[in-house]
């Protein structure tokens, strides 16, 4: 046998061994002549190509790149002289060639291809006998690094990835980028102290320990400085991931800067009616819906009442006795418990030396923080009501006769002596007839002489019934009782002469 048969032979014995051991593997394997023929894949080379024989590869690399299309991952079609057969052929050695896998005729890849090169030499000459070219589908890998690329870029969270092994920043979504203002370039390969995104961090040195170590970082708040040097206040928490086989900390982030502004924009707010409070000329009061209690009175309130803040600040109103009956502080504090504002309300109120002091009360309910207040306005009319009663004072001791009033002036005198409503306390209803029959005489100006000639009763009686009448009607002098008939629409002309049975004493 000479040389040359023995060569074929034995590169016949060593291609079928070499068919044998790689058969088996998961990856795929193909290989290719020098002359840039295909010579023979393995099971899993063909799946990766869709294909069940190596025909259908192709017989020549021509054929090959005629029937499947390859491109890199970021959408570039490989030229002919870049394709990993080609590059083979060629003598190249690589590595770690990532390829989409498109079929000729279709748009979208179906496979991922990770590739790298492998060269036999033939031991005497040291030239090339077979070439081979090891696949590896990372279809799923890649998959999944594409959907979570897509939702980390679409989650409106601010998050920046790092890798670990260097610190940089690999990956950036829009919405740290809406968050801070800054580009993608000016983020990505930038360290995570480049931009700081724990400065002023809570928990610093434990966030950078557990960063060090690939470690979760728990929530804390920071500081992010922006781009045109302003600052930013956010919570960030990390959170170790792995993309692909390096290991990276995810960063995401919450804004506090909408809180921060409304907290200071509140506190300014509170701070400039805490001055125009103490600075009201008015006599006014902050307390608690709930239980009645001042917290805070103001200077004014102070120069009236004599009551200090320490004096009153934080003790129901009941136990301070600021009001000057148990029956005004309850009717208030129902009002105020059943959701009412009091608008000029007429009360009065205790001093702390025990002056009476006559008060138009207004409330409005506010909120002061987290909790309900009541807002307190008093008006003090103290001397204007002893003005009002002085004046009327003069008037019964000049004008006795109640004849010389007119309506018009009567009324005047009614609502200033009983400002209350009219439909308050007694009315007519709890007089007898013959209380009315009096009452009505009353009102048309006549004495107690000329009651008893028209009632024809004696003067004792009648003074007995005016006695009467004042009791029931809460007055002590005639002027009085007329403006309480006045007040109630009672007019002496609207009652008839009564018969002889009602005329009975």
């Amino acid at each position: 046998m000479d040389q040359a048969a023995f060569r074929t032979l034995r590169e016949t014995a060593d291609l079928r061994h070499l068919r044998q051991i790689v058969a088996g593997l998961d990856e795929g394997v193909i290989l290719i002549d020098p002359d840039q023929s295909l010579l023979w894949a393995n099971d899993a080379a063909l799946a990766m190509h869709g294909v069940g024989d190596i025909a259908d590869l192709g017989a020549t690399v021509h054929e090959y790149r005629s029937r499947f299309q390859l491109r890199y991952r970021n959408n570039h079609r490989l030229e002919a002289d870049d394709y990993p057969l080609e590059r083979v052929v060629s003598g190249d050695s690589f590595s770690e060639v990532v390829v989409e896998v498109i079929v000729a005729g279709e748009e979208e890849p179906r496979w991922v291809h990770q590739v790298r090169s492998l060269v036999l030499n033939d031991s005497d000459d040291g030239e090339p006998a077979c070439l081979v070219l090891i696949l590896q589908d990372v279809s799923a890998r890649y998959e999944a690094e594409d959907r979570f690329e897509q939702s980390f870029n679409a989650n409106p969270a601010p998050a920046v990835i790092c890798r670990l092994r260097d610190l940089r920043f690999v990956k950036v979504n829009q919405g740290f980028l809406d968050m801070t203002g800054f580009d993608r370039d000016q983020v990505l390969s930038k360290t995570v102290y480049d931009i700081d995104v724990l400065r002023g961090g809570e928990q610093r040195d434990l966030a950078k320990e557990r960063l060090g170590e690939g470690r979760t970082i728990p929530q804390m708040e920071a500081e992010l400085e922006l781009p045109g040097g302003a600052t930013k206040l956010v919570i960030v928490a990390g959170q170790p991931i792995d993309m692909g086989d390096q290991p990276c900390m995810l960063f995401t982030f919450a804004d506090l800067e909408p809180r921060r502004t409304a907290q200071a924009a509140l506190r300014h707010s509170e701070e400039r009616f805490t001055r125009m409070f103490q600075l009201a000329p008015v006599p006014m009061a902050i307390g608690a819906r709930d239980g009645h209690l001042l917290c805070e009175v103001n200077a004014s309130f102070t120069a009236m009442t004599g009551y200090a803040a320490d004096d009153i600040i934080g003790r129901p109103l009941g136990e301070v006795e600021l009001w000057e009956s148990g029956e005004i502080r309850h009717a208030i504090e129902e009002a105020i418990d059943g959701g009412h504002d009091l608008r000029g309300h007429e009360a009065r109120i205790h001093a702390r030396d025990g002056a009476i002091i006559d008060c138009l009360i207004s409330t409005e309910a506010i909120r002061l923080g987290k909790d309900a207040c009541v807002l307190w306005a008093f008006q003090d009319i103290t001397q204007r009501k002893a003005t009002e009663l002085e004046l009327v004072e003069a008037i019964e001791a000049v004008m006795k006769d109640t004849s010389w009033f007119s309506r018009s002036i009567m009324e005047k005198l009614a609502r200033l002596r009983t400002p209350q409503a009219a439909n308050d306390g007694p009315g007519l209803d709890d007089l007898t007839p013959r209380e009315r029959e009096v009452l009505a005489l009353i009102c048309r100006g006549c004495d107690d002489k000329t009651i008893a000639r028209t009632l024809d009763v004696a003067s004792n009686t009648v003074r007995n019934h005016v006695a009467r009448i004042y009791a029931k009607i809460g007055v002590n002098r005639r002027i009085a009782a007329v403006a309480w008939a006045r007040a109630r629409g009672f007019d002496g002309d609207m009652i008839d002469r009564p018969t002889e049975q009602e005329a009975a004493p």
